[in-house]
């Protein structure tokens, strides 16, 4: 069974997946237009458009990841769910049979005594 603090490591180890994936890309882009033979204004300009989109991917992508787990922890409880109510039931019905054995078993016994 996993635990809240197994959750909030998954939640942070892919938190720092998607973290250094943008961060590569930032500084990969950001060194190719460094190099690239234009003016000084250009570059720059360039670079904060680039630096803009990959600001809006990486907000994207966080919606979607907290959408799945959301949604990967809305799975989990209504299976537990499920699973808790069948327990009962079946415990419930183990009772019941148990119950029937012990008044048979009394039924039994009184006709020996008769």
């Amino acid at each position: 069974m996993t635990t809240i603090e197994d959750d909030d490591d998954r939640d942070s180890n892919a938190s720092s997946v998607i973290l250094a994936f943008l961060l590569g890309g930032l500084t990969g882009a950001a060194v190719a237009l460094l190099y690239a033979p234009r003016s000084g204004q250009e570059t720059r300009d360039l670079l904060s458009e680039r630096m803009r989109e990959t600001a809006d991917r990486g907000r994207e992508l966080k919606e979607q990841a907290v959408g799945r787990g959301r949604a990967l922890v809305n799975d989990a409880t209504s299976y537990v769910d499920r699973q808790k109510q069948e327990l009962e039931s079946r415990k419930e019905r183990f009772s019941a049979a148990v119950e029937a054995g012990r008044q048979a078993y009394r039924e039994e016994k009184q006709k020996e005594n008769v």
